[in-house]
């Protein structure tokens, strides 16, 4: 379809159904044609009676009020003739109703004006609109009250009707010749002083190149029709002061305006611009919101053929299943027939409802594009115009519709409804004795999951996956495997296995980037991978003590960073995180500090004693310390006794490094002693053990001390 063919609609009259003739903007930026707005007004004597027009920008006028049984036009009694608050109508004759739906009656007039009116049909002289009319748009039913000036209040829209004449002109036939009198031949030539088409036989006959037609200018026939186009253009006036011309825009009304209506009128304290700038800024808006609403367009173009292609696809899927399915049903016995029958009605059924739903998409779609399209070739036209008034007069509507078009083209408007793959197959195995049972069961795997990227988030050293099945897919599923890599490049293992779509996984290394895919299963098999996603953990150990690992008389506070106990005896709690791969370093301060008792700071195994002192059995390695001195102990094993205590404000150190699997302390910032432990590999979560004359705040996250080197260049991490 040519793009001037889907412009067509934009072009025609919404009351008569024919092209434009005269139109007139209506306040609420629709269009009519002049004669079709004088058949649809409506007399109102008093605009307070109930038979006054609704109020204008009511939003909910409709024509049905104006029904012939309520408005009474047909009597015998009045000869032809009926009566409507306290006017003569014209002949009453059955109401008309335009392509559009609108009832069309002829205007009301005084009786005074009756015998004119009568002549009407051969003065062609229209009465004059009498006073209090009401008008209401056929498109949006947007009732409307005229003011004394009646229809010549509304402005003509010149630029729809240079549109609508340079549509018309380009649809014509080809240029036939004026002068021939039965079968006329194709022009040739037009003579611009003439301004007659003639072909090549009536040229030489009535207008030989001799005596006066010697001067005449003959040119071809396609550029005499564009100088016969060519026409001047009226200049621009105020509909409400006709001999001034349009020279300014008010902001506030959206409107041209003249100089007199910024001197007396309602414009004087408006906001005004000048035309030029104003013409220019609209024809650049509706160039921009035609350039967005042209992306759209070419993806429903996009999407058409996506569509089409997809009915083919279906065609050919449906034809080579029931293929099968025949096949396989001529293979069994003659009492699988009357089941084969049923079992190609049941796909037969199935290929016509994904046609019939594809269809009906391709037919919406295309109907809206057609739409689209039209009012973007009639926005390009009406750009062309060089009227700046007659622009700006429909500009902001034309932009409204642009935008609103535009929004019309949203997500999921472009995504097909129906997927073109037959997802049955049949099972041919059962006995005959089940012949009466048999039915279609699903023997395809699942297809690849969809992870859903916008659910998926880590936090500190915990990762949160969220999947879902591709649309469209009617395949069940049983249930679904998650796979993580060891967050170093190694190999996939599982870490779920369930029919949950969402699943967070603890225990991570800190600063390692972990390789996430999903796979689903059911009962004939595993499908493909989901995309491979990548997720990033956080680069430093942030952890609290963890409550679930402290002995009952461990008190915690501070969000579980402070920690204190209500027994004299020395209790352990270890913390919310363990370590197994990096470099780590956490301190503890000493927050109360009475009776020099020895609290223990270290790493510990996940079970670890928790009543006695950390570091009396061979599940922690830990440094113990009083005010004076402090020991190294596993096992029960004191090593290393090194001068220098604790007391209330100290801070404790703890640095743990994997690449040489060594712990060392330090006190007030200075290692205390030498390396504690050197042979450390596994699984360790930071643990303390105190008893009720000490409080300590944990501090985790930190940087490594400044002195210190680690053994190899692996960056910290760690998995809980």
């Amino acid at each position: 379809m040519d793009k001037m063919d889907e412009m067509e609609e934009e072009l025609k009259c919404p009351v008569c159904g024919s092209f434009f003739r005269e139109p007139i903007i209506l306040p609420c930026s629709h269009n009519i044609c002049l004669a079709c707005a004088r058949n649809i007004l409506v007399q109102t004597p008093d605009a307070e009676s109930p038979q006054s027009c609704r109020a204008s920008g009511s939003g909910v006028s409709d024509y049905d009020y104006l029904d012939m049984d309520k408005m009474s036009l047909y009597s015998e009694a009045d000869s032809g003739y009926g009566s409507y608050g306290g006017f003569v109508s014209a002949p009453t004759t059955p109401c008309q109703k335009s392509p559009n739906g609108v009832r069309v009656f002829p205007p009301t007039i005084p009786p005074t004006s009756q015998a004119h009116h009568l002549l009407l049909p051969y003065t062609g002289v229209l009465p004059p609109v009498p006073r209090n009319s009401c008008l209401t748009c056929p498109q949006c039913h947007r009732s409307l009250t005229l003011d004394d000036r009646g229809l010549r209040g509304f402005p003509k829209n010149r630029v729809l009707e240079g549109v609508v004449d340079r549509y018309q002109q380009s649809k014509a036939a080809a240029l036939k010749c004026q002068l021939c009198e039965k079968n006329p031949r194709e022009a040739t030539v037009m003579c611009e002083q003439c301004d007659v088409f003639y072909c090549d036989p009536c040229r030489l006959r009535c207008h030989p190149p001799r005596g006066p037609l010697a001067k005449h200018r003959l040119v071809p026939p396609a550029q005499g029709r564009i100088s016969r186009r060519a026409s001047p253009r009226k200049i621009s006036t105020c509909t409400e002061h006709e001999l001034e011309n349009l020279s300014m825009y008010c902001v506030q009304c959206k409107t041209p305006v003249c100089y007199q209506c910024l001197e007396d009128g309602k414009h004087s304290t408006h906001e005004v611009k000048a035309l030029g700038a104003m013409w220019k800024l609209h024809k650049g808006q509706l160039s921009q919101a035609l350039n967005v609403l042209s992306d759209r367009a070419t993806e429903a173009k996009e999407f058409l053929v996506q569509l089409r292609n997809m009915v083919q696809h279906i065609q050919e899927n449906g034809v080579e299943f029931e293929a099968c399915l025949v096949a396989q049903c001529d293979a069994l016995i003659e009492a699988l027939n009357r089941r084969k029958a049923q079992l190609l009605s049941r796909v037969t059924k199935e290929h016509e409802h994904k046609l019939s739903v594809v269809r009906d998409q391709i037919s919406h779609c295309t109907v809206k594009l057609r739409q689209t399209t039209g009012l973007m070739e009639y926005c390009l036209e009406v750009i062309k115009e060089n009227d700046p008034s007659g622009f700006l007069q429909i500009s902001d509507a034309l932009i409204r519709r642009v935008h609103m078009t535009e929004n019309q083209w949203g997500k999921g408007s472009l995504t097909p409804r129906m997927s073109s793959d037959f997802d049955l197959t049949l099972d041919s195995g059962p006995l005959l004795q089940t012949t009466q049972q048999l039915d279609f069961v699903q023997m395809k795997v699942p297809a690849a999951p969809i992870l859903q990227l916008e659910e998926c988030c880590t936090q500190t050293n915990s990762t949160t996956l969220s999947w879902k099945q591709p649309p469209l897919s009617n395949i069940a599923v049983d249930g679904y495997i998650l796979e993580l890599d060891d967050g170093n490049g190694g190999q996939f293992r599982e870490v779920y296995v369930g029919t949950e779509t969402i699943c967070t996984v603890d225990g991570l290394h800190f600063n390692s980037s972990y390789k996430s895919r999903v796979k689903a299963f059911n009962s004939s098999g595993v499908g493909q991978y989901s995309k491979t996603l990548v997720m990033q953990t956080s680069e430093i150990a942030w952890f609290t003590f963890d409550p679930a690992s402290a002995h009952p008389d461990i008190i915690l506070s501070n969000d579980n960073l402070t920690v204190t106990c209500n027994s004299y005896d020395d209790r352990v709690i270890m913390s919310s995180t363990g370590f197994s791969r990096g470099v780590h370093y956490w301190e503890m301060t000493i927050d109360r500090y009475d009776n020099h008792p020895d609290p223990a700071f270290g790493v510990a195994r996940v079970d670890v004693m928790k009543d006695v002192m950390l570091g009396k059995d061979d599940k922690a390695w830990a440094m113990y310390v009083d005010n004076n001195r402090s020991w190294f102990m596993h096992n029960n094993s004191h090593t290393n006794r090194t001068d220098g205590g604790i007391s209330k404000g100290a801070t404790v150190g703890v640095l743990l490094d994997f690449s040489r699997g060594i712990l060392l302390f330090l006190i007030n910032d200075e290692q205390q002693g030498p390396i504690a432990f050197n042979t450390l590999e596994g699984m360790y979560y930071p643990a303390i053990s105190l008893n009720r004359n000490v409080q300590v705040t944990l501090h985790s996250g930190l940087p490594i001390p400044d002195f210190y080197t680690p053994g190899d260049s692996e960056p910290a991490g760690s998995v809980c």
